[in-house]
């Protein structure tokens, strides 16, 4: 309950971790670090707020793509998110720590009989799928090509293989994803690893609870 944890925590962090592929990895981070996780865990399927008194810590489970929000307006004062969600938001948020884990690829692929030219100095006007807006602009701004930038949310890969766009931009681990679906990759934009964000006011008025933190996975990872 709230009154609970502004009596039992005064002095604790709020923590947002992102719900889906890396929030086990982020949960074994942390308890290497000593704050927890097995708790997170037992929990996080049925809340959306984890109280660990003991630990002096409060962890929301977020979207991926929420987490910075959380972050800047000070609702969460740390989050752990990847680096093309921050690329792509550039939220005012400090940035420590590269965690060096949920290691991906932000990519443009398009299907493998696509018949225009693979090298982006001969394309002209292309429709393109991403929910990576702010990324594919710049990217194809950069090479100056004339881009239709069309948002989707989810299975971006769909996009060209029933003709709503002619490729996309989207984030690959292995790559097995657009083999699946008869993509193949074509350029790629960035490199993408889970970061430890920080929000600017928590950083002053909760300095020694987040350096605390900082120092604990940062120890760790070295």
């Amino acid at each position: 309950m709230a009154s609970s944890f502004t009596t039992t925590l005064a002095d604790g962090i709020t923590i947002a971790l992102p719900k889906g592929r890396i929030l086990s990895d982020a949960l074994a981070l942390l308890k290497k670090a000593g704050f927890g996780g097995d708790e997170v865990l037992a929990d996080y399927s049925r809340k959306l707020i984890v109280d660990v008194p003991e630990r002096r810590a409060r962890f929301l489970l977020l979207r991926n793509s929420d987490i910075p929000t959380y972050v800047e307006y000070g609702a969460a004062d740390v989050g752990i998110v990847g680096k093309d969600v921050l690329q792509e938001q550039l939220k005012d948020v400090y940035e420590p720590l590269d965690l060096q884990f949920g290691a991906c690829r932000l990519v443009v692929a398009r299907p493998r009989d696509y018949s225009r030219p693979a090298d982006a100095v001969n394309w002209s006007h292309i429709k393109v799928a991403t929910k990576y807006m702010r990324l594919a602009e710049d990217h194809f701004s950069k090479k100056g090509v004339q881009v239709e930038l069309i948002y989707l949310g989810g299975s971006v890969e769909l996009a060209p293989l029933i003709g709503l766009s002619d490729y996309i931009v989207d984030l690959v681990q292995t790559g097995r994803t657009l083999q699946e679906n008869g993509l193949v990759e074509v350029e790629e934009i960035m490199h993408s690893t889970a970061r430890l964000v920080v929000n600017r006011a928590s950083q002053k008025t909760k300095y020694e609870s987040i350096m605390h933190l900082v120092h604990q996975l940062r120890t760790y990872l070295s």
